[in-house]
């Protein structure tokens, strides 16, 4: 069973998108969303919306892969609209609704574009400032590809979980799904720190731990 991350995914193509530096799209997205957040009105929403959702074509989302990303917007969009226009009317409705679905397929545009390597290598040099303050940008980068790569498998075993809790007639249980996800959850953790040691990822912050010498001993004790 395969399972597309909610982050997307990358859909290689040779649009004008797809050809500007990551660091460009993630500034221009970083525009666009201050711009979303501090106009208002009916018309600014249909606006921003309709740029959107030419971003999102150009970065190549059509059909399945555009039908995916509002589909999930769906599921929170209705009653967000709902409630909205109960309290404030369908003006406000429509704003914080198309808003929020502005910015999803902005950044949804941005991902489809833009590989997650790229994506990667722009985090740990715009951290480069920061390597005198102690932060380390290549791990930094290494931690966000760990956590774009862990996605998937998450909510994979989430569905198995669910299934496996429905197949037993328990899929009202909230223990029977909660339970397993968090032991496979912990296991799939400590099998990729096994695999990472393995390979000597992460071996620099213990080495010489207790070596007030520096060479490799540990000190003596009294």
């Amino acid at each position: 069973m395969s399972t597309v991350s909610p982050l997307g995914a990358y859909l290689p193509g040779r649009s004008a998108l797809h050809r500007l530096r990551p660091g460009a799209k993630l500034l221009g997205l970083f525009a666009f969303a201050t711009t979303v957040v501090a106009l208002r009105g009916t018309v600014t929403t249909a606006l921003l919306l309709g740029i959107a959702v030419l971003l999102a074509l150009l970065a190549g989302l059509r059909g399945r892969d555009f039908w995916r990303v509002t589909r999930g917007f769906a599921l929170i969009a209705i009653p967000l609209f709902a409630f909205q226009a109960w309290q404030n009317g369908w003006e406000r409705g429509f704003e914080v609704v198309g808003d929020l679905f502005a910015l999803i397929l902005a950044a949804s545009a941005v991902t489809a574009s833009t590989a997650v390597d790229d994506m990667l290598d722009t985090v740990a040099w715009a951290l480069q400032p920061l390597r005198p303050l102690g932060v380390d940008p290549e791990r930094v980068a290494f931690a966000f590809s760990l956590v774009i790569r862990a996605i998937p498998s998450i909510l994979e075993v989430a569905q198995e979980t669910r299934a496996a809790a429905r197949a037993r007639g328990l899929d009202h249980s909230l223990r029977a799904r909660v339970v397993p996800l968090v032991l496979r959850s912990v296991a799939h953790a400590q099998l990729t720190g096994e695999a990472m040691t393995a390979r000597g990822i992460g071996d620099d912050d213990t080495e010489g731990a207790g070596d007030h010498d520096g060479d490799g001993r540990e000190p003596p004790t009294t």
